[in-house]
């Protein structure tokens, strides 16, 4: 075959090519219709497609409601609902019943001390005793012995003052085993000591054979016990922030560990003292723990000011998130769809979205009344598809 005959066949052959390629795209035949076509422009964010009536649009509408402050805070216990547990008896330690972190209840037995100071309180006690029924004979004697003239009223008075003296004294010994919580038919040298509420062991500084007791160079709790049926949420909230937070405001929770859970409580506190550091205030909010709540977790709080705004709302398949941003497409005006960023809000009931006010200079904000495309998903396919 000549050079001739060779450029003849490959002429023919890319007519048939461009020719099938014309066939694929419309055949009038088969009355397909041709997919919609996107034409690239200049601008990156604008795309061109054939049929612009294949993408439905929306208006956007807009809500009056408070506005929001959402802060970040971590949970912690109600100081006022922590209780130290401390024994009164100083000795070492024998027995440990509970531990860190454990639940107890009120009357439970925590921990048992063995005591000298239990012998010596008995010791004196006895004591008191025998004195107390000393005194009580003296007086009695005393009492007879003047009836018949042979003592005086001041020896009377004396014995008298001794035997209220002894009764106060086996009165004092007597509280200091009840204090003790000494059995006096059958006296131990051990100490139990029980919680005294129901709660959470937050802390402990004991262990077995270590000291106890109230009167040693160390501290003298030993356990801490927290009631957990109430929260605290501390929240750092910036200064020009305040004006937005007042006490017995209503705050919905949100946890991290459990993202579809929106607990509710109230500010109980705002701190009169800033950071000096990054300027901020502790906003103290309470609330009744569900069961789920943690000491430390992380969560974060919305409040609802006492200003009203205004937000644009759309259909939350409007909005495309993508590399960490959230878009809309608007008309841009023929065929053309222009992609515009903007700051996505709170989902509301009904698959709508919120769409916060844009702050970044020369970005534009989307609207009340403004058109987007309703289901950006499909227009983004279609992009990607061409």
């Amino acid at each position: 075959m000549t050079n001739t005959s060779l450029l003849k066949a490959a002429c023919c052959l890319a007519a048939l090519v461009a020719l099938a390629g014309c066939k694929e795209k419309f055949d009038p035949a088969s009355g397909a219709a041709s997919q919609p076509q996107v034409v690239e422009t200049g601008d990156a964010s604008v795309v061109n497609v054939e049929d612009a009536n294949q993408f439905p649009l929306v208006s956007v509408v807009k809500i009056d409601e408070p506005e929001k402050l959402n802060v970040t805070g971590s949970v912690f216990p109600d100081i006022s609902r922590e209780v130290p547990v401390i024994s009164l008896a100083n000795g070492r330690v024998i027995d440990i019943k509970t531990r860190l972190d454990d639940n107890v209840k009120k009357g439970q037995l925590l921990f048992s001390v063995e005591s000298p100071d239990i012998s010596n309180a008995f010791n004196t006690y006895l004591k008191a005793v025998n004195d107390e029924q000393l005194a009580n004979k003296a007086y009695i004697r005393a009492e007879d012995l003047f009836s018949h003239g042979a003592i005086s009223q001041a020896t009377v008075e004396q014995a008298e003052d001794a035997e209220k003296d002894a009764k106060a004294d086996l009165a004092a010994a007597d509280a200091q085993l009840k204090l003790f919580d000494v059995d006096k038919d059958h006296p131990s040298p051990v100490v139990n000591v029980y919680a005294p509420i129901s709660g959470v062991v937050v802390a402990q500084n004991i262990t077995n054979a270590a000291a106890a007791g109230v009167t040693l160079s160390g501290t003298a709790t030993a356990f801490t016990i927290a009631d957990i049926s109430t929260f605290w949420i501390r929240c750092d909230v910036y200064e020009n922030d305040l004006t937005k937070v007042h006490r017995g405001q209503e705050a919905k929770i949100k946890l991290t560990a459990f993202p579809d859970r929106v607990l509710t409580g109230h500010v109980s506190d705002i701190g009169p003292v800033l950071d000096p550091s990054i300027r901020t205030a502790k906003v103290r909010i309470e609330l009744a723990n569900p069961g789920i709540l943690k000491l430390g977790m992380f969560v974060t709080a919305t409040l609802e000011s006492r200003n009203r705004v205004t937000h644009a709302v759309v259909p939350a398949t409007a909005v495309l998130h993508l590399h960490d941003r959230e878009w809309v497409f608007v008309p841009a005006g023929g065929k053309q769809f222009k992609r515009v960023a903007v700051t996505g809000g709170e989902m509301l009931p009904g698959g709508q979205q919120e769409i916060l006010p844009n702050t970044t200079p020369g970005q534009q904000s989307i609207e009340p009344g403004q058109q987007v495309v309703k289901d950006v998903l499909n227009l983004e396919a279609t992009v990607e598809a061409q």
